[in-house]
């Protein structure tokens, strides 16, 4: 059976780094890992092809030559997925949805035609599903009874994809978060409990990467990486193990929770397995804020001083806010810079805050008649709230724009970078951390490969061209990276890095002062 396997366009947002993504030839940030982890699963005389509309278009011929479609999206994909299915549905396909969107919402997927929804994880309902497309059971909902043990999850079909294409890869190690934040719609995917797989598991699904050709960023896609510290140290010791093993051929991104600034072992544990970058949810600088969101991690943990400890011991911090929580007084961008400013923070992201679907959240607008569910799209760069907030929209979407203007100002912008990167220790390596170890066959201080040279040398060309030669980003662009360069040399790498990623918030920036001034 010929299966194809569709994952709809990503509106433009802090997921897609669209610009960052371009500066090194690529396509789009991360691969659909849901789809190619349900490739995985299908019979091993089915055969599945995988087209992402975020890389590439959807031809005639990948529609004539599929006897099954698979879609599976997020909420903010929501109207592509619908669109897939609908002309997948005029093309006479038996289609099967699936992804957190159809479990959020099934009610429109059905509408549109599905044959098949499938709602939570797939890892215990794989021969349900198996069944319904053989039968070509229409109008079937399969509903995962419970949360899976997601050591029975098998390596993704990365084979399907196109390296080429992405910035980064994607590894998942758990699913779940302990935290119960009122917006947040994780724990309602995936249970407050967390559930890891094993280290041999994570250590496979690197190893496949590795002899496919993959080298550079890998991005680990839990909610909460250390849900669970004591089920993370031990997945770390082994990609230490395994790197080192291999002559470090990865660099790790992923998303913690903020009491992970007070942990400067598992910090050093992070770094030691090359993990680079982190994504923090500071959401909001006001304490009383965070106390009706029930974000107390963020009011147990001091923000300042844990964001500080995770950029100083190597970890680059993108910070995630959002405007327009109940409560929130006016003059929230300038108490977000002000946060920014004193963290000495690089890359920032700011959100508007949109009710997902169930949460708890959710419920209690829907409960006070404030909730426009009609308008819900998820998009993080979404210029319409879909609920009547507590102060006027017009002027949180107004803080909104001059948040993004004032923290991605260029200037302002680059200082901040070369700020956190000169306060970051020097790394391992140049501090001498990493002696020879005559036991492995690993390279020690390995030659960068002659492709990744080049790689290097397009990234930085590009940097130029965007930062290095205009006018208003030129002397300060150079200038840091001189005195990065004298005062902390083995983290020029990384601010070069941080760089790109700034250009895409630059874009962001344009994006939404454009959307600010027609509403759009």
């Amino acid at each position: 059976m010929k299966v194809l396997l569709l994952y709809p366009d990503l509106p433009l947002s802090l997921m897609s780094f669209s610009k960052s993504c371009n500066n090194i030839g690529a396509k789009s940030f991360t691969p659909p890992l849901g789809l190619i982890t349900i490739a995985a699963m299908l019979p091993e005389d089915w055969e599945p092809k995988l087209v992402d509309l975020n890389c590439t278009d959807l031809s005639e011929a990948d529609w004539k030559w599929a006897d099954v479609v698979l879609i599976s999206g997020m909420i903010l994909q929501s109207q592509g997925m619908l669109a897939l299915v609908r002309e997948a549905k005029s093309r006479g396909k038996f289609v099967v949805c699936g992804g957190a969107y159809v479990t959020s919402v099934p009610e429109p997927v059905l509408e549109a035609g599905a044959d098949v929804l499938v709602r939570g994880e797939a890892e215990t309902i794989r021969e349900e599903i198996l069944e319904a497309i053989t039968a070509r059971q229409t109008g079937k909902v399969i509903q995962a009874p419970d949360k899976p043990d997601v050591t029975t999850s098998p390596t993704p079909r990365y084979d399907l994809l196109n390296l080429s294409n992405y910035l980064s890869m994607a590894v998942q190690t758990s699913r779940g978060c302990p935290f119960e934040c009122e917006f947040c719609d994780v724990v309602n995917l995936y249970g407050r409990k967390m559930r890891y797989k094993t280290p041999d598991q994570v250590v496979a699904e690197l190893e496949s990467l590795h002899r496919l050709g993959w080298t550079g960023l890998v991005f680990v896609s839990d909610d909460n990486f250390i849900g669970s510290k004591s089920r993370a140290q031990p997945i770390l010791r082994e990609i230490v193990a395994w790197s080192k093993s291999r002559g470090e051929p990865f660099s790790f991104a992923t998303q913690a929770s903020i009491n992970l600034g007070q942990d400067p072992d598992l910090i050093d544990l992070m770094t030691e397995a090359n993990f680079s970058y982190v994504l923090v949810g500071v959401e909001s600088p006001d304490q009383a804020v965070l106390a009706r969101n029930r974000k107390m991690q963020n009011i147990d943990n001091p923000v300042v001083d844990s964001l500080h400890a995770l950029n100083d011991r190597g970890l680059t911090v993108i910070a995630s806010f959002v405007i327009g929580f109940d409560g929130e007084e006016s003059g929230v961008q300038q108490r977000i810079l002000d946060l920014v400013q004193a963290a000495g923070l690089g890359l920032v992201f700011v959100n508007v805050l949109q009710a997902l679907p169930n949460t708890k959240l959710w419920n209690r607008l829907l409960e006070e008649g404030r909730l426009r569910p009609e308008i819900t799209s998820g998009e993080t760069l979404a210029s319409r709230m879909n609920f009547v907030p507590s102060r006027p929209v017009e002027e949180i979407m107004q803080e909104w724009a001059d948040a993004w203007a004032q923290l991605y100002e260029p200037n302002g912008c680059l200082e901040r970078i070369s700020r956190s990167c000169l306060s970051m220790r020097p790394t391992r390596r140049a501090m001498g951390m990493e002696p020879a170890d005559p036991s492995t066959n690993a390279r020690k201080n390995p030659s960068t490969p002659w492709n990744k040279r080049m790689q290097n040398l397009t990234i930085f060309s590009k940097l130029i061209q965007m930062l290095g030669l205009r006018p208003s980003t030129a002397v300060q662009f150079w200038r840091k990276i001189f005195v990065v360069r004298k005062k902390n040399p083995s983290r020029l790498v990384r601010y070069l890095e941080n760089c790109s990623f700034a250009a895409n918030m630059f874009m962001l920036r344009d994006e939404i002062r454009k959307r600010s001034a027609t509403g759009a």
